[in-house]
């Protein structure tokens, strides 16, 4: 790994250099027209860091393949871009000449996705290697609608037009997603200067950013969930216009939203992309009831957030499994209880005020990100255990500990804790009593804390009959 890392180190010191020798000549000649020809830059094998033994096999499997049927094939994307900067790839994309079902009469382990992108999904065991047809502009289709279609606001709805390698290159959204890798030349192929801008850190968008935010505003999170993964700066031009188009994000589907925070948020990074997201006015477009919180400074609640969101991060840099269902809870968390006090100071009951804050609060946020009932559900639980947890019985202990969400319910108490929330000393109370009351795991997996609270559960069980 630190050889990698060296090897990746020099590649890009050497580019670097390059392209400072190539600004310097542009310095002395005279200006080229800024609409000039889109020109291919191919990096040999001796001059890049990109190795097969980097790329999955699988991968692997399904370029040869589709060289040999007389098909172009290209790994592309993300996984060429982090073996470059020595990052292993979480998965491989590939870019080919194939058509969507040219590829799955090549592969019986294909399956064909999407209708605004057509995709074929070919599955080797838990592995998915994802590929795609190359794509053209839509100046291309015609009047075909079945292949092409934009909204009178230009935002894309269907983009089935295929087309060439350039061409490809070009429909990309940033530079550094836009390189090329063969396996047949073991050559890179960059249109659009990614190299140059991995090399100098940058996030750049391909062609006029306005434009391309508004054919998919997904594109401004993308923007922001890259530059704080990668740790890159936005170029200038490419983060203009975001505070403009930023409410185009409200035309995107709730359902593709919420696949979007999941890729925000809980991909290690969560922490620095929320920055990102808050810094570019992108935040208030998720979770618009949280920022306004954010923004009016309400004691906690900034806090609480980015407490969860770096446990999160570390959690998953410590591959621990993480749940939406916990994250969204901390999120919506200071939502929740300004509602419930609203509810209160209305004149209802404690549990009437919480079970309305609770439909008020999640029937809010699913008109922005949607919240599938196996994650809504959960938080919900958690969110109600947070009375019992705090009110510290012994003789509820016992029950407790066996639901659940019990588990999720504590840790959060420890979070809103190390938020600032004055519990009472409820985290070490029930760390104290988990200490002292260990689980043990009877036949079946479920848990019991004690033979009392089996006893007892199991007398109430008798006087309901």
């Amino acid at each position: 790994m630190r050889v990698k890392g060296v090897h990746s180190c020099l590649f890009l010191l050497s580019l670097y250099s390059s392209l400072m020798l190539k600004k310097f000549i542009k310095l002395i000649l005279p200006n080229t027209s800024s609409n000039q020809a889109v020109t291919l830059r191919k990096t040999p094998r001796d001059q890049h860091n990109v190795s097969r033994r980097d790329i999955s096999q699988s991968a692997i499997k399904v370029l040869y393949r589709l060289n040999r049927s007389g098909h172009q094939a290209f790994l592309v994307g993300g996984g060429v871009r982090d073996i470059l900067l020595g990052v292993q790839p979480k998965d491989f994309d590939i870019a080919t000449s194939a058509t969507p079902e040219e590829v799955k009469a090549l592969f019986g382990n294909c399956r064909l996705i999407g209708r605004r992108f057509r995709l074929a999904h070919i599955r080797f065991g838990r592995e998915i290697i994802e590929v795609a047809t190359f794509r053209a502009g839509h100046q291309q289709a015609s009047t075909d609608n079945k292949r092409a279609s934009t909204s009178h606001q230009g935002q894309i709805l269907r983009d089935n037009v295929y087309g060439n390698r350039q061409e490809d290159a070009l429909r990309r959204d940033f530079t550094i997603n836009a390189l090329y890798y063969s396996v047949e030349d073991f050559s890179i192929y960059d249109y659009t200067g990614g190299l140059q801008d991995l090399a100098q850190r940058t996030l750049r968008l391909i062609g006029d950013p306005a434009i391309r935010y508004r054919e998919d505003p997904v594109r401004m999170l993308r923007a922001a969930r890259f530059a704080a993964k990668l740790d890159f700066q936005l170029e200038e031009k490419t983060a203009a216009p975001i505070a403009e188009l930023g409410p185009l994000l409200l035309n995107i589907p709730a359902a593709r939203l919420f696949e979007e925070v999941l890729k925000l948020f809980l991909s290690g990074c969560g922490l620095a992309t929320f920055d990102h997201l808050r810094q570019l006015g992108l935040f208030q477009f998720l979770f618009p009831r949280t920022d306004e919180l954010l923004n009016a400074e309400v004691a906690y609640a900034g806090k609480l957030v980015r407490v969860a969101l770096a446990n999160t991060d570390e959690r998953i840099n410590s591959d621990k499994p993480v749940t939406p269902a916990f994250l969204y809870a901390a999120l919506l968390w200071p939502v929740l209880t300004r509602s419930r006090q609203f509810h209160l100071d209305q004149g209802l009951s404690a549990t009437e005020a919480f079970h309305t804050a609770c439909q008020e609060v999640i029937g809010q946020q699913i008109k922005h990100t949607s919240l599938p009932r196996r994650f809504s559900q959960p938080m919900r639980e958690i969110w109600e255990l947070q009375h019992a947890l705090c009110a510290k019985k012994a003789k509820k202990a016992p029950v407790l500990v066996e639901r659940p969400r019990f588990r999720a319910a504590y840790d959060f108490v420890l979070l809103r804790e190390a938020s600032g929330e004055d519990l009472a000393g409820a985290g070490d109370w029930w760390t104290t009593y988990q200490r002292e009351n260990p689980v043990v795991q009877v036949t079946g997996g479920s848990s019991k804390s004690s033979k009392k609270s089996s006893r007892s559960r199991y007398q109430r069980n008798r006087s309901t009959k």
